[in-house]
């Protein structure tokens, strides 16, 4: 890991703190990077199912018994 110095908006750093639950700036900066990260594979893995053919929700829906 490195060290790096950066001016942080701490209004905004504190917001954030508030909505991620964390304590420490530290803790802020790492969780809201790992939200970025999260969300753009969330965004990817939706792009994915959302291909024509790539996911059959009917088959799904039947895997567990269904209403049969």
């Amino acid at each position: 890991m490195s060290k790096t110095s950066v001016e942080i908006d701490r209004d905004i750093a504190a917001q954030a703190a508030d909505i991620l639950g964390t304590a420490t700036l530290r803790d802020t900066i790492d969780a809201a990077l790992r939200e970025i990260v999260n969300a753009r594979r969330r965004l990817e893995l939706m792009a994915l199912l959302s291909e024509p053919g790539r996911f059959d929700f009917d088959v799904i829906e039947g895997a567990w018994g269904g209403d049969d």
